[in-house]
C-alpha cells in the first residue's frame, strides 16, 4: 500500500481561538513534505491530531486512509512520530530506551533488539548505545528520539520540527537523517518554520498560516507560481549608492524590471529573462562603473512565495 496522510477539514477550537481552520491536505508517496509555517501558524496542533494526542472540534485525520478518530489502533501501527521535545529518562542508555518503547508498542523482544541496533546506526548512535542518556548533548537525545519513532519501521513518519533548539552541527546531523529517511520507502511529513531547512530535505511543502493551508506543492512548481523568468538579485557595491544613481542608472538597465534599496551599500532588483538575462544585466553594470562588488541571487523562489503568501493576511 502507498504511505498517505489525510486531513479532512480538520478543525481545532480552544475557546473563541481556532487554532486550525478547515484543514484539507492529502499527502501520498514515499517521499518528505514540509508543513511549513511561521511559529503559532497551526502546524503541531496539526500533527497532534494526526498522531492522536489531541481531538479534533470538526473533521478527521486519516494515516493510510484509517481514521485516526475511529481505529486509533490500526492507524498509528504504521507511523512513527516525534511531536515537540520528548525527553527520555536520563537514567536510561539508547539501547534501554529502545527496550522501553518496543515493549509499549507491543512489539516481541527478539524484533526490538534487532531493530534497536538498526535505527541507532541509522542516526549515528551506535557508539553511544550503553550510555545513559543523561550525558547526552540536545542533538545526540534528539537522535535518539528520531530513533525511538523508527523503531517499529513506520511506513510513515511525522516530525514536528526536528532540529528547532539544536547547535548549527546538530540541524545538520538531523537533516542527514532524514534525508537518509527517503530513501527507505516511507513518506516523512515534517514541520519547520526554516525556510532553508525545507529547500535542503524536502520533495514537497504544504504552506499553512493563521491555521489555514496556503498551498501545497512540489519544491520544482513552486518557481513556476512566481514566475521562473524572474529572480530577485541582491547587489552590493564598492561603497553607498545613491537614490537617484539607484533610480537613473540601474533602475534603467534593460531587463531590471525593478529596484529597492537594501541598505547603504546594498540593492534588490529583479530580473527578467532568465539566467540569459541576468548575464546580460550583470554585463551592464559592469559597464556603467558603478563599483559593483558582488552580484547573487537574494532569496529562493521558495522565500519569496512564503512571504508573499504570509503578507496576504496582514
Amino acid at each position: 500500500m502507498t504511505p498517505s496522510l489525510e486531513a479532512v477539514r480538520l478543525t481545532k477550537r480552544f475557546g473563541s481561538f481556532t487554532a486550525l481552520d478547515h484543514l484539507n491536505l492529502k499527502v501520498d508517496g514515499a517521499k518528505c513534505v514540509g508543513f511549513l509555517g511561521p511559529n503559532g501558524a497551526g502546524k503541531t496542533t496539526t500533527l497532534k491530531m494526526f498522531t492522536d494526542l489531541i481531538f479534533p472540534t470538526e473533521g478527521e485525520a486519516f494515516i493510510n486512509g484509517i481514521s485516526v478518530q475511529e481505529d486509533r489502533k490500526n492507524a498509528l501501527s504504521v507511523c512513527g512520530d516525534l511531536i515537540e521535545s520528548p525527553e527520555i529518562y536520563p537514567a536510561l542508555t539508547p539501547l534501554e530506551a529502545m527496550e522501553m518503547i518496543g515493549a509499549l508498542r507491543g512489539m516481541p523482544p527478539d524484533a526490538i533488539a534487532s531493530r534497536a541496533a538498526t535505527v541507532l546506526d541509522e542516526v549515528k548512535m551506535s557508539e553511544w548505545a550503553t550510555q545513559k542518556v543523561g550525558r547526552f548533548s540536545k542533538g545526540m537525545k534528539q537522535r535518539v528520539n528520531i530513533a525511538a519513532a523508527l523503531l517499529s519501521d513506520p511506513e510513515v513518519v511525522i516530525l514536528d520540527e526536528p532540529s528547532t533548539g539544536l547547535d548549527p552541527r546538530g540541524m545538520a546531523e538531523v537533516r542527514n537523517i532524514v534525508r537518509g529517511l527517503k530513501k527507505e520507502n516511507r513518506l516523512v511529513f515534517m514541520s519547520s518554520h526554516i525556510l532553508s531547512e525545507v529547500v535542503d530535505v524536502c520533495d514537497e511543502v504544504a504552506l499553512i498560516d493563521r491555521g489555514k493551508l496556503l498551498f501545497y506543492d512540489t519544491l520544482a512548481n513552486v518557481s513556476k507560481r512566481l514566475n521562473a523568468n524572474s529572480t530577485s538579485v541582491d547587489l552590493t557595491f564598492l561603497g553607498p549608492v545613491s537614490d537617484e544613481t539607484l533610480a537613473t542608472r540601474v533602475g534603467k538597465i534593460s531587463g531590471i524590471s525593478s529596484v529597492s534599496r537594501a541598505g547603504p551599500q546594498r540593492a534588490r532588483v529583479m530580473i527578467s529573462g532568465g539566467a540569459a538575462g541576468q548575464a546580460q544585466v550583470l554585463e551592464q553594470l559592469a559597464a556603467a562603473h558603478l563599483g559593483l562588488v558582488s552580484f547573487e541571487p537574494s532569496q529562493s523562489a521558495l522565500e519569496e512565495l512564503y512571504l508573499q503568501e504570509i503578507s496576504k493576511g496582514d
